[in-house]
């Protein structure tokens, strides 16, 4: 009976390390998978062209596939015969050379996942883009705080603003130190990001994104005239 027991106790640990494996496999492949995708940034109504990037070649009853979400764009059999779905006449360009795909006037609805994809014995995924479309970015406003007073070393408060988001920095002739708003990485994020930085004797404010970006600026020697021509 105690031996039963026993093996009934190991039994179980067993099957729960096992149960613990297999799900912790499950997640590795998820963030693989994940990896495979490329995020590509793309400004509203341009045209953006994506690319197999390996020297790829279609065996014999193979179809080549470009797949947006579950709608396939595109259909390459291996004789190099090109069907294209009818929602996306004009609106496509396909190479038979390198299999490449050329999407024309980007808009809202084209955002997301596209895929390539080859079907044979089994269907297998060749490279995923994640199409992100973003807007122009506006021209942002860049304020002297006029509340506050310059010191003898000319320490300029100032504030860039673009819509409900604004950074207030305090500047010299050298640099801009953060004093107070948000701001976050373009190359991170797809908030736009807002940043104030002293360059070629002007305070810059830069609002950008991954496809656009706009200035505004004023130059230091109008802030703080007496000490810049001391210098």
């Amino acid at each position: 009976m105690l031996n039963a027991t026993i093996i009934s106790y190991f039994s179980d640990i067993c099957q729960s390390m096992g149960t613990f494996l297999h799900f912790t496999i499950a997640i590795l492949l998820t963030f693989i998978h994940q990896a495979e995708s490329r995020s590509v940034f793309v400004l509203k109504g341009q045209d953006v062209r994506q690319d197999v990037q390996e020297n790829f070649k279609l065996k014999e009853l193979e179809v080549f596939k470009w797949r947006f979400r579950s709608t396939n764009i595109v259909r390459c059999t291996d004789t190099l015969t090109v069907r294209v779905s009818p929602e996306y006449n004009n609106r496509v360009e396909f190479s038979e050379g390198n299999f490449s795909l050329l999407l024309k006037n980007i808009q809202q609805n084209d955002s997301g996942p596209y895929t390539a994809v080859v079907s044979g014995d089994k269907e297998k995924t060749i490279i995923e883009y994640l199409l992100v479309l973003q807007e122009r970015v506006e021209p942002p406003v860049l304020t002297v705080d006029s509340n506050s007073t310059i010191n003898d070393t000319c320490n300029v408060p100032v504030t860039c603003r673009v819509q409900i988001t604004s950074v207030t920095s305090s500047c010299n002739s050298r640099t801009c130190s953060q004093v107070g708003g948000e701001s976050r990485g373009a190359e991170t994020s797809t908030v736009p990001l807002l940043s104030v930085y002293v360059a070629g004797g002007s305070i810059i404010c830069n609002h950008s994104n991954q496809v656009s970006w706009a200035i505004a600026t004023k130059e230091i020697v109008e802030l703080c005239p007496m000490k810049s021509d001391s210098s």
